[in-house]
């Protein structure tokens, strides 16, 4: 039987916050597009990879005759032109600051029931994002809130793409090792 080789994958592209946020006063607002649309579509890519993953574990997984972890929820892409062009209205931003930590939190729950069936020891933490509290923030402050919760947003994707780096290592690593015992059998 061929063993499946884990196919390794570039580290997700960070955010810097404080950069487009500094360019978002000096350009009176214009720099949070690009901001909005690099968020979604590095959401997007990365929700993609996610899924390649996925598939490679899972085919691993049967090669070694061993049991497939399930999973539930299929994240949808978002179209980035549209949702960045929407920003003109103003309050698509709080709607997409609302998915953005909505599907962040879902694919983090979906990860650490995926990898718990894969490895025995816990290698990922699910991070808590406190979406009704930055609603709170976001609607006492008149809106203003929603400039803490970009920021709060950026940070997590970027710490969850660090996390999935190490996770992908892990599983390269595994992959790798198994295919070195199975053939020495």
């Amino acid at each position: 039987m061929e063993s499946q080789k884990f196919t390794s994958l570039v580290s997700d592209r960070k955010v810097w916050f404080s950069m487009w946020f500094l360019s978002a006063i000096v350009t009176f607002g214009v720099a949070f597009f690009p901001m909005i649309y690099r968020l979604i579509e590095n959401r997007n890519r990365h929700f993609k990879k996610e899924e390649l993953i996925r598939e490679q574990v899972t085919n691993y997984l049967q090669s070694q005759n061993k049991t497939v972890p399930k999973t539930n929820h299929q994240q949808r892409e978002i179209n980035a032109k549209i949702w960045t062009a929407a920003i003109l209205l103003v309050f698509p931003v709080f709607i997409i600051t609302y998915l953005l930590s909505k599907d962040l939190v879902l694919h983090e729950a979906e990860q650490e029931k995926f990898l718990a069936q894969v490895f025995p020891e816990r290698i990922f933490m699910t991070q808590t994002i406190p979406i009704k509290t930055y609603v709170i923030l976001t609607i006492v402050t008149l809106g203003f809130g929603v400039i803490y919760w970009l920021y709060k947003i950026v940070n997590q994707y970027n710490a969850h793409y660090k996390a999935h780096l190490q996770v992908e290592k892990k599983l390269s690593s595994l992959m790798e090792e198994k295919k070195v015992d199975q053939y020495r059998v």
